[in-house]
């Protein structure tokens, strides 16, 4: 006759949640991925046209038309709203690895940052997304004014800061040629870990302007981002992150939304600390 393999009921749960977070560890990105936030503004003098029903009018409709389309657009839209002197045209664009809910929710959140209400042209930028607008064309060029954020307190280790400028030069000159010009890449360092890098520019720019819009950003502002460890560097028309984590979501499973999973992560926690305490 044979017997079963018993186990006690503590190893049987330890076995479980061993199972679990491994297999979470092995298919998820990592649930310190960032979260988003309002970066700032570049925009105009104020100008006393903007005060006109119909200018706030054609501001409204264009930003509405921004929050619907881009989202199902692969996270870029263009538009314009208005006719004559009080035309107005936009341009928003969503990181690459957000999901469609999340990029929606970014570009509404946008819109309804008022500090730039009196200006004719103005870019406001968030941690996923941007807002373009203007009284002129501005499709398909490139806009050089950018603005970097980074932490001034976690310097990067001496010898990776050649390695990451080595990295980021590389993600300059890939991303051009990338479906929708967005890019993510890895920087192995050995002991001092790794580097995760994304770059990403708008799709109405041609693959030379992206390149050139990438190398200018970088160059622009090398001497500040240089020697940190976490950054990023926004534009209207290219932008370019670096950080010593994976910040960015799974963007290879497109059912999936930004940060759901950590959820999911913390929930499973939850539950296997109170099965210890049965």
């Amino acid at each position: 006759m044979t017997s079963a393999l018993c186990f006690p009921w503590t190893q049987i749960m330890e076995l479980l949640i061993f199972s679990i977070f491994s297999t979470i560890l092995l298919l998820s990105s990592p649930c310190h991925a960032d979260s988003n936030s309002n970066l700032g503004s570049l925009c105009t003098e104020a100008d006393n046209a903007t005060n006109s029903s119909e200018y706030r009018a054609n501001l409204s409709e264009l930003q509405n038309s921004l929050v619907a389309n881009a989202p199902i657009q692969n996270g870029f839209y263009t538009t314009a709203a208005g006719k004559g002197a009080t035309m107005i045209y936009g341009r928003t664009q969503c990181r690459g690895d957000l999901s469609a809910t999340d990029c929606a929710a970014c570009i509404k959140n946008v819109t309804m940052v008022h500090g730039c209400s009196n200006s004719k042209n103005a870019t406001l930028w968030f941690k996923w997304c941007f807002v373009r607008y203007s009284d002129r064309r501005i499709f398909g060029e490139s806009d050089e004014p950018g603005m970097a954020t980074y932490n001034d307190t976690n310097f990067e280790d001496a010898k990776v800061v050649s390695e990451g400028l080595n990295f980021t030069k590389a993600l300059a000159s890939t991303t051009p040629n990338q479906p929708s010009m967005f890019y993510t890449a890895v920087l192995d360092v050995g002991q001092s870990g790794k580097r995760y890098g994304m770059a990403q520019c708008t799709r109405d720019l041609s693959k030379s302007d992206c390149g050139k819009c990438l190398d200018f950003q970088l160059a622009t502002y090398l001497n500040i981002i240089g020697n940190k460890r976490n950054w990023d560097i926004h534009g209207s028309s290219c932008s370019m992150w670096y950080y010593d984590y994976q910040f960015y979501f799974n963007y290879s499973t497109p059912a999936a939304k930004g940060g759901e999973f950590c959820e999911l992560f913390k929930l499973l926690l939850s539950v296997s600390l109170s099965l210890f305490e049965i």
